[in-house]
């Protein structure tokens, strides 16, 4: 007897063996046949989803749950346009605090709204003997005020308490670090609006590391959400590769670097596992640190390497002859180039075709490295919305020539390169929906197409939020397809992305998701 029996559906199973059904059977979790063969068969339920289309649940490659839930709770500055308006958040924040010395967080901050950083003396005008820590939207860089600056190396690099980079993490090692019980919380609240939105699995893009660490006991805070019964979602989670220490192993393991008893990518379950090892080789686009190989439009720079490159390098190398498969962050073009050739380096000395590393953005891809990637099976894993929403900007730092080749589609897909979906969450918006508008009409907000023969097709935009993320997070034999076998993770639209106009995907109702065949509604 089946478990569950939906029926009356339109399901896009993205299996090209059984592309459309119209009923779907699950037993313990599991989908176990389509169509002829379930619906005859008997079920303690049977569910009609009144025509609604069904898809396999989104799978969101790359996002910051815990970044995201505590970012919910923090006072923002998102908006605001004004210095005195920022500086009135802050001061009501200072206020709510509960002592001198105290440590304050704002989130929303972005230099571009305000027409210019905000400076530490901007902010010691309201700091009131707290330490302040404005972080940038991006991720890559934050304001402190000079209570903060002064516990900081003298020698530190920053630009009158703008921190970017290393610079910003050095700022971070200074706090506590926040509690299991709060990560917990906060990852909590991040997967329920992830499940609104059709995501059903999702990969944590770096816990434990010096830039978006939140504390080094990182991963039991997932295990205790997971425990407590606040995740719902499958959560996959990338260790940032500082934490990689050097390691006395046996001489033909070949491992020179690895965590704590050799884990490393796989070790969990179906719902909770490791992942890729995540190296930063670059910034980010909005913080103006995304590592070029020419200048910024109108700016005298072009952005900056985490590390001497041979040090990347050696990190790349050492993570992928420890067994990992490798996530490189890398959104400048010069940033990946670095990726490429130690990857490239890597797989010389110890060959393991399988093993899937993936460039985390592969934000900006001149033409002559699309043929490296293909030649390396190296995945792209871009964020669509990033020029959703910041694509009026981002074409502008990059000039004529650059922009058509930011977060690339078809021209990944042409060279047989795997395109994946993935938001970054709360970078940006994190619906897989209206991502897949973007990659159909590469248009931003304002209207403004950006790359257009980088469109795809639905279809195309569709399996990168599927069955190409399931295969970049080694998820195939398991999730990303409707097909029997797999868990019954799945997602109710209420209208059919194929079939509507391409400008009304991104509003088509999440009516509920599925995992592991048990019902969660969208909105709760």
């Amino acid at each position: 007897m089946l478990c569950t029996r939906l029926t009356n559906a339109r399901f896009l199973t993205m299996d090209p063996d059984h592309p459309v059904a119209h009923e779907l059977g699950i037993w313990q979790g599991r989908i176990v046949g389509l169509d002829d063969a379930v619906t005859s068969l008997p079920a303690r339920e049977v569910v009609d989803l009144h025509g609604a289309t069904v898809l396999p649940g989104f799978i969101d490659a790359h996002v910051h749950l815990a970044w995201t839930g505590l970012q919910q709770t923090t006072p923002s500055i998102a908006g605001r346009t004004r210095i005195d308006d920022v500086l009135e958040v802050v001061a009501e924040a200072v206020a709510r605090s509960r002592a001198p010395g105290d440590w304050v967080s704002i989130a929303g901050y972005d230099q571009r709204a305000l027409g210019r950083h905000l400076t530490a003396a901007d902010l010691d005008r309201v700091s009131d003997g707290r330490k302040l820590y404005l972080l940038h939207d991006s991720g890559h860089g934050c304001v402190v005020n000079t209570a903060v600056l002064d516990l900081l190396p003298a020698d530190l690099p920053h630009e009158n308490g703008f921190l970017a980079e290393q610079s910003m993490g050095a700022a971070r090692a200074l706090r506590l670090p926040y509690s299991q019980e709060e990560l917990a919380e906060a990852i909590g609240r991040a997967a329920r609006t992830c499940l609104a939105e059709g995501v059903t699995a999702c990969a944590e893009a770096g816990i434990g590391g010096t830039l978006f660490g939140h504390s080094p006991v990182e991963l039991g805070a997932y295990q205790l959400a997971r425990d407590k019964g606040l995740l719902p979602l499958r959560v996959q989670l990338m260790v940032a590769a500082d934490r990689l220490r050097p390691v006395t192993a046996h001489a033909t393991d070949g491992i020179p670097r690895a965590l704590d008893l050799g884990l490393r990518t796989g070790f969990g379950d179906d719902r909770l596992c490791v992942g890729a090892l995540k190296i930063y080789t670059d910034g980010g686009m909005m913080a103006r640190t995304a590592a070029l190989t020419r200048p910024y439009e109108g700016l005298d720079h072009a952005g900056q390497l985490q590390d001497d490159p041979d040090a990347l390098t050696e990190l790349i190398v050492d993570g992928h002859l420890a067994g990992w498969q490798l996530a490189v962050h890398a959104i400048g073009d010069r940033a990946a180039d670095v990726a490429l050739d130690a990857i490239e380096r890597a797989q010389r000395l110890r060959p393991r075709p399988e093993a899937r590393h993936r460039v985390e953005h592969a934000g900006l891809i001149r033409p002559d490295q699309l043929p490296r990637f293909a030649r390396l099976g190296v995945t792209a894993v871009v964020q669509p919305t990033f020029l959703r929403c910041f694509g009026d900007d981002y074409a502008s730092i990059m000039g004529e020539q650059r922009a058509p080749w930011m977060y690339r589609g078809k021209a990944f897909l042409d060279h047989g390169i795997p395109l994946v979906g993935s938001s970054d969450r709360p970078v940006a918006d994190g619906s897989p929906l209206r991502a897949v508008q973007f990659m159909v009409e590469r248009a931003s907000l304002s209207g403004r197409l950006i790359g257009p023969d980088e469109a795809v097709t639905v279809d195309q935009a569709l399996h990168a939020y599927t069955a190409a993320g399931a295969r970049a997070c080694h998820w195939e034999d398991r999730l990303g397809s409707l097909t029997p076998g797999k868990h019954a993770d799945l997602v109710v639209l209420g209208d059919d992305p194929r079939r509507v106009d391409t400008s009304r995907i991104g509003d088509i109702e999440v009516v509920e998701t599925y995992v592991g065949g048990l019902p969660s509604r969208a909105g709760a």
